[in-house]
């Protein structure tokens, strides 16, 4: 398979690259992490503009209609400039639910607006992915109950998909923030420009977003699908990383010379290279996937998920270590990607989730 961008996606791209640059620098992305906000407004409103919002969102709908390459080739410069917008659980999550299993009432109620950025919406992933759901969820006469869990966004988010059982097994319910049943509290993060809250759910009412009993199998697709996004996000920021540690050291001068004329810190910068080239073949191979709806997508986002978070964490790691000291104090940026890696890491499962997938899609495959 030789798979690779267009051009128009490649054009998308540099321009988002631009646009980030400008409007999204770290010392805005340090100003939301200073000042306790939970998203960078101003920014947010510059996306919505720019229709990023509806990327993948049909026409009919009111969204731009286009496919998740050139969502991919968006993530991929979020990730580069830490925006610290909903994007990700709004877009990637939310909005493909509804898209897959949504009536087309709730289509025609939920997705022009979030297209539009009128509304921003969430999805409960559980933190062991999709095959642990929160068994405190209980659905019961059209309402929900729950003892508190952790919901990235919910804080922000208009409304809230849910995993509940109930007697005809494992269900997706809609739930909307403004009911007082629905109670959300901020919760400590590694990354506070990505925030958590804790939710706790006391018998809200809810509407139910696809088949009864078919839950887990639409939350399962729905990450796969979004795990791929999330590793260009990843890879995006791993290649900022290699970028800061480059720039700082064949600028930084020890005994007369460039610190990156060294030896240890070439070979520190050339495993961060080989580290996402690898995730970046990985997240192409899911992008494909993902745009042909392919049978092994499952398989492609787990090994761009692994790869992209191996990637980012040993990136934002290496990056610190080749700033020294230095890398190590609050003025320098290396800390911020640091955050964003160990965040994106547990987004949607964490690594052993995903090396499990990934091993059971490898059996499955040989059994066929």
């Amino acid at each position: 398979m030789n798979f690779e961008f267009s051009a128009d996606q490649k054009f998308i791209q540099q321009q988002a690259r631009e646009f980030l640059s400008v409007k999204c620098t770290t010392q805005q992305v340090r100003t939301v992490l200073d000042g306790g906000d939970a998203l960078d407004e101003a920014l947010w409103q510059d996306v919505i503009k720019l229709g990023w919002t509806g990327t993948t969102i049909p026409e009919s709908y009111g969204g731009l209609g286009l496919s998740h390459l050139e969502l991919c080739v968006i993530a991929e410069e979020l990730g580069r400039a830490l925006a610290p917008i909903p994007l990700s659980s709004s877009l990637y999550l939310a909005t493909e639910i509804l898209l897959m299993a949504g009536s087309e009432k709730q289509k025609q109620s939920w997705l022009p607006r979030l297209a539009g950025g009128d509304v921003r919406a969430t999805v409960q992933v559980p933190p062991g992915g999709a095959g642990r759901l929160y068994p405190t969820v209980q659905h019961k006469d059209g309402t929900l109950r729950s003892e508190s869990c952790v919901v990235a966004d919910a804080g922000i988010a208009d409304f809230i998909i849910v995993a509940a059982e109930d007697e005809e097994g494992i269900g997706l319910f809609l739930i909307t923030t403004d009911q007082e049943a629905v109670v959300i509290s901020p919760t400590t993060a590694i990354d506070p420009t990505r925030p958590l809250f804790m939710v706790a759910l006391n018998d809200a009412t809810s509407e139910r977003v696809g088949g009864a009993g078919d839950g887990a199998d639409i939350l399962g697709n729905c990450i796969d699908r979004a795990a791929v996004l999330v590793a260009f996000e990843q890879v995006g920021g791993a290649s900022a990383c290699l970028d800061m540690g480059r720039e700082y050291t064949t600028n930084r001068y020890a005994f007369g010379r460039p610190v990156a004329s060294f030896q240890a810190i070439k070979h520190k910068l050339a495993d961060m290279f080989v580290a996402i080239e690898l995730a970046r073949s990985n997240a192409y191979y899911g992008a494909w996937a993902l745009s042909t709806d392919a049978a092994d997508l499952t398989l492609a986002a787990a090994a761009a998920r692994i790869s992209a978070g191996d990637a980012y964490f040993a990136c934002s790691k290496e990056n610190i270590q080749a700033h020294g000291g230095m890398g190590f104090t609050w003025e320098f940026d290396c800390h911020l990607y640091y955050r964003r890696a160990q965040h994106l890491s547990l987004l949607l499962g964490g690594q052993r989730y995903w090396k499990n997938r990934l091993v059971d899609q490898i059996k499955l495959n040989h059994a066929a």
